[in-house]
């Protein structure tokens, strides 16, 4: 047998790789993905910035501890059906966290590359071995699912945390059934995302393999509704895992705020991403986008219905209190804001949402701000100059400030302890009822995809642990 070639060296000084992007033109009025992702020559070339580190300090900085080194080695060999494997051992999603992890603040921040040079693009390399992988994923979703034969557990909501303790469970025999409210699977995934930044398709394949996995979906099913936990549990359910997410939006709070024309982002980006009010009349919800919009806020929420409503031909405007350098939302998604042309209002903030007598929002009025000493957040708080209001045309309105968990299963839960509307857990993700659990926005508030998959992967852990016969009667009775 004749040795394999040598493994070419790392090259960390090698410019790092940019991402082909969607013209800007071809962008208006489609939710066609924009970051077109690496070419195979690109890829390999990004791979071969890894220094292959003897302790790689990116794996301890990825919150589902994916071993990037080894998948990247498996890339600079070529292997991108191995660097695939090597992802999926540990997370079934690497085509939704190669867009939407926000790798900046986890493995790429901890990269030693960038102590000197441009990090590695690692989310870029892991959505490119998941495209890589696409066909032969399809194939290994179509066969017989598995048939799981442990403790059943019931998951409430199909978001990031849910899906990632299914794919967890599932693989340790538990017969999983996901309840989710909606029609749609994916939880913000689905209606919070949009297609130009995380397609459906890709979601959907992806869910797909949790269904070969013996994994089931119940949808239009609202836990405190259509069922309580109790119930659950009557119907054999031996744990629950609460992972609804953080679909309660704030309100601006200002005159004018029930005026025709003005959403929230959660409405906005529900009735476009999950209902497609873009296809209106095609599709039965319309969503009435104006010839100037003002979206209120600085985090990706608002970048999403601000490049939504770009998209749908207005032109729009983000207002937000604070400067550029605060804006919670990530680099490349301000970036395509502008390349799409949208106009930043920073230092300032809503007073109040004037209409004409019709009942329509015309236009915001505003007042200047300037930075004062830091707040909670450790972020300069926002001040307003007296005497600098002034006004911005606006027949579309979005508010993007932020949510709070939806209080419908916990209203409807006696016992379930919250704080400030958040189910309060503990160390162990169990909320205050006996093997109820919780992760996710429902007990960070807003947070991240990536950190709702940890918390989801933490809770499947506590509940084997709760459930395996080392911990406990698999057939014990809930008090």
């Amino acid at each position: 047998m004749s040795p394999l070639p040598p493994r070419p060296k790392p090259d960390p000084k090698a410019p790092r790789q940019s991402l082909p992007l969607l013209d800007p033109e071809l962008r208006e009025g489609s939710p066609a993905e924009v970051a077109l992702g690496f070419t195979e020559e690109q890829a390999r070339a990004e791979a071969l910035r890894c220094l292959r580190c003897q302790k790689p300090t990116c794996i301890d900085a990825c919150p589902l501890n994916i071993d990037i080194k080894r998948f990247i080695l498996r890339m600079v060999e070529g292997d991108y059906a191995g660097a695939h494997d090597v992802i999926s051992e540990q997370s079934p999603f690497p085509g939704v966290c190669g867009r939407v992890c926000q790798h900046e603040l986890f493995c790429e921040d901890a990269c030693i590359v960038g102590r000197r040079w441009d990090p590695v693009a690692i989310g870029s390399l892991e959505r490119f071995a998941a495209d890589h992988a696409r066909l032969r994923m399809r194939e290994l979703a179509g066969g017989d699912p598995a048939c799981p034969s442990g403790p059943k557990v019931a998951l409430v909501g199909s978001g990031p945390a849910s899906l990632i303790a299914a794919f967890d469970l599932a693989r340790k025999n538990y017969r999983v059934t996901i309840f989710e409210a909606l029609h749609e699977l994916g939880g913000v995934l689905a209606y919070g995302i949009p297609g130009f930044r995380l397609p459906r398709e890709i979601l959907n394949e992806e869910i797909a393999r949790l269904r070969s996995l013996g994994v089931q979906f119940v949808t239009s099913f609202v836990v405190g509704k259509s069922a309580t936990l109790d119930e659950l549990f009557d119907e054999g359910f031996a744990a629950v895992f609460i992972g609804t997410g953080a679909g309660l939006p704030y309100l601006l709070n200002i005159p004018g705020e029930n005026l025709i024309g003005v959403y929230t982002a959660n409405e906005f980006l529900t009735r476009l991403n999950l209902m497609e009010a873009y296809r209106f009349p095609e599709r039965p919800t319309p969503v009435h986008v104006g010839r100037q919009t003002v979206v209120v806020g600085g985090g990706n929420s608002a970048m999403d219905a601000a490049r939504w409503a770009r998209r749908m031909g207005s032109e729009t405007t983000i207002l937000y209190r604070r400067g550029r350098a605060e804006l919670k939302a990530r680099l490349e998604e301000i970036e395509h804001a502008e390349d799409e042309g949208i106009r930043f209002e920073f230092l300032a903030a809503p007073v109040a949402l004037c209409g004409n007598h019709d009942g329509f929002v015309t236009s915001i009025e505003c007042i200047r701000m300037e930075l004062g000493d830091p707040d909670e957040s450790g972020r300069r708080s926002p001040v307003p100059v007296p005497g600098s209001t002034f006004r911005i045309p606006a027949e579309t309105v979005v508010a993007a400030i932020g949510q709070a968990p939806n209080p419908t299963l916990q209203k409807a839960t006696p016992g379930l302890h919250t704080r400030r509307g958040k189910i309060v857990i503990d160390e162990q993700g169990q909320t205050s009822l006996h093997r109820v659990f919780a992760g996710g926005d429902v007990v960070r508030g807003g947070s991240t995809v990536i950190l709702a998959m940890k918390d989801g992967r933490a809770a499947a852990t506590a509940i084997h642990r709760a459930l395996s016969p080392n911990g406990g009667n698999h057939h014990e009775s809930r008090p």
